[in-house]
């Protein structure tokens, strides 16, 4: 910081004296400001008495310190030089732009509005915790400002003054609220207000690939695509996943990175985002490209939402690079995004979470909101002491909690960051204490969130299923192979997990009566009217009560002997008909209908034999004479 004045020049700033309004000391002009803040943090209410120096001293008026001092002494004007302010950066904050000059030019510091607290307006506590201050970040020294001596410090403790050195330890004490200076845990209404306004899925999003867990086999510390985000070169992408397995989260830290590197991110969602919104990032993507040379990064979330057209949008651009395209989908790319589209970028599919993954999410919820655990297998917690001190939370959770909510997540982090603070708000909102747990004692201003109060926030387990998306085709080619292999109850599992994640039990009937002519078959021909008859009766009645019908077919056609005949004989027909080259085989003569006299002089129905007017078998050819011989049961094909 530039400041003008006589002190600029050393001459001057010795010619230049003034008084400093609180201890009465004159000193150099240039020191007046730096000592004003290290004297204002000794004696923070200015009441201090001029003609001792190691006591208390009355505030002088404002008139006084405007008075030109008289000459200082030695010691005096050593002393001024060598104190040291520890202003914290607020010195020029302090400073008041309406204070009248004094006669060197210097500027004055105004009194204070309140009384500071342990001055006689207000009792009981220190001045304002330097360690508080801090707790903000570092701030710059004042300029002129030289390091005091610690023999200096030494000297004013042994002489009883003020101790900048312990009060900045107490002050830190006070300001965490725990003797020593340990950090205080957060009480039960402060944990309220972290939680309150913003969901804790969107607070405790990872910034960096070293806190992105679940996902080793997609951006593992060995994978191609972590070398080629860690060093920037991101190409487009489609990450392919189920919600809350990480998509979001990897294209913020995408969105962090590129920032360190001026690259350009912009954020759309398919849901409210329209073509007119895209053409507009992508012109200007092209003016950043031309004039700046800057990357531009475009993420669309839920990029299955545009159809193909809107998709034809993004190819010219990402072709010639004007932008890199990363999306995000939880459906099927192959069936939901352009195959021109899909050649241009790369798919990286991220897995649904493991259990681990989510319990270390969760504990890092937990731990960045100042939650205590409690170890439910040890048989003495140290947290059932009755003492009630400053650094133990004021809110715990068990962590079979923890464990519950991870397994009933289903692998999503989002459904298990939100039911954990659905569960502890919940909690602080009854604000229900607890006394003894397994014979253990517990301070009575304590909250315990406990395994039923997550059951209760979830209700019940997270099924993930989309009755149009990949999910639906995954859950009927389950029941459908379940059944194949006669294991009924295998079959039940996939039929539940189809009807409770909200499937048309038309649909489930209508592929059980297809199982019944496809794997049955005449093996047991009465499947396909048990089939029949549970797809009418599910018409009839509809859900829920046509559940169980659907399970007594499913039960059925998996204990049902199986058969493929039909099923194998039709499929070599259509091979053999795809297969055949040049016009097909015309129908033989004796096998056509003669119904006019015409048709019958041109010699159709000549030589046919009619079978029932024979009592032995008929020896005659029904399939053309270039098929003479194959049977398509026996897996023949011509």
């Amino acid at each position: 910081m530039e400041v003008s004045g006589p002190e600029d020049d050393p001459l001057l700033a010795q010619l230049h004296r003034v008084q400093c309004p609180v201890c009465q000391q004159a000193m150099p002009a240039a020191h007046i400001n730096a000592h004003l803040d290290r004297c204002l943090l000794l004696h923070p209410a200015g009441l201090a008495e001029p003609a001792q120096p190691r006591a208390k001293r009355r505030r002088p008026s404002e008139s006084s310190a405007l008075k030109q001092p008289a000459t200082p002494t030695a010691a005096e004007s050593s002393e001024g030089e060598a104190e040291e302010p520890d202003d914290g950066g607020e010195s020029e904050d302090r400073e008041s732009d309406d204070a009248p000059p004094t006669p060197s030019g210097a500027r004055l510091l105004p009194d204070f509005p309140g009384a500071r607290p342990g001055s006689p307006g207000g009792k009981g506590a220190g001045p304002r915790p330097a360690a508080a201050a801090a707790a903000g970040g570092a701030s710059p020294r004042s300029w002129g400002e030289a390091e005091a001596p610690e023999e200096e410090e030494a000297a004013g403790d042994a002489d009883g003054e003020d101790d900048a050195g312990r009060w900045d330890a107490d002050a830190g004490a006070a300001a965490f609220g725990a003797p020593g200076g340990r950090p205080r845990a957060p009480a039960a209404e402060e944990v309220r207000q972290l939680l309150e306004g913003k969901p804790l899925a969107d607070t405790m999003r990872p910034d960096a690939l070293q806190d992105f867990v679940g996902q080793g086999r997609a951006v593992g510390p060995e994978t191609l695509l972590r070398s080629l985000l860690e060093a920037s070169e991101v190409p487009s992408l489609i990450l392919w996943g189920p919600p809350g397995c990480g998509k979001t989260t990897l294209a913020h830290i995408i969105a962090n990175n590129s920032k360190k590197h001026s690259i350009r991110f912009v954020t759309l969602s398919a849901t409210s985002a329209k073509t007119a919104d895209v053409r507009d990032v992508i012109k200007q993507a092209q003016n950043e490209k031309r004039f700046f040379k800057r990357k531009t990064i475009l993420f669309i979330d839920e990029i299955h939402r545009f159809n193909k057209s809107q998709q034809d949008t993004f190819l010219p651009h990402v072709e010639c690079g004007t932008i890199t395209l990363i999306g995000a989908t939880t459906e099927n790319p192959s069936f939901q995004v352009n195959a021109a589209l899909l050649s241009r970028c790369r798919v990286i599919v991220l897995e649904k979470l493991p259990v681990e993954a989510v319990v270390t999410i969760l504990m890092r919820a937990v731990s960045s909101l100042g939650i205590q655990v409690l170890d439910s297998s040890r048989p003495a917690d140290p947290l059932s002491h009755g003492g009630n001190s400053s650094s133990e939370s004021s809110v715990l959770i068990e962590d079979k909690a923890l464990d519950t909510l991870a397994h009933l997540s289903d692998g999503d982090a989002r459904a298990g960051l939100n039911g954990l603070q659905l569960a502890v708000l919940a909690r602080l909102s009854t604000r229900k204490t607890f006394g003894k747990k397994g014979g253990q004692s517990y301070p009575p201003s304590r909250v315990l969130v406990t395994e039923s109060d997550v059951k209760e926030g979830l209700q019940r387990s997270h099924i993930l299923y989309d009755r149009a998306g990949e999910e639906h085709y995954n859950c009927i080619s389950a029941l459908h192979k379940s059944m194949r292999g006669s294991d009924s109850s295998a079959a039940l599992y996939w039929l539940g997990r189809m009807l409770e994640g909200g499937e048309d039990p038309l649909y489930v009937a209508r592929r059980l009566v297809r199982f019944a002519s496809e794997d049955v078959g005449l093996a047991d021909p009465s499947a396909l009217t048990q089939a029949v008859a549970t797809y009418q009766g599910c018409h009839f009645i509809g859900m829920p009560e046509c559940e169980v019908l659907l399970a007594q077919c499913v039960v059925y056609l998996a204990r049902a002997p199986k058969s493929i005949e039909v099923y194998s004989a039709y499929n070599n027909v259509k091979a053999c008909l795809r297969s055949h080259q040049g016009p097909l085989p015309p129908v033989p003569l004796h096998l056509r209908n003669a119904p006019t006299r015409l048709m019958k002089d041109l010699g159709y129905g000549q030589g046919y034999k009619y079978n029932p007017a024979y009592s032995e078998p008929v020896e005659q050819e029904y399939l053309p004479q270039e098929l003479r011989g194959v049977d398509f049961f026996k897996q023949r094909r011509c």
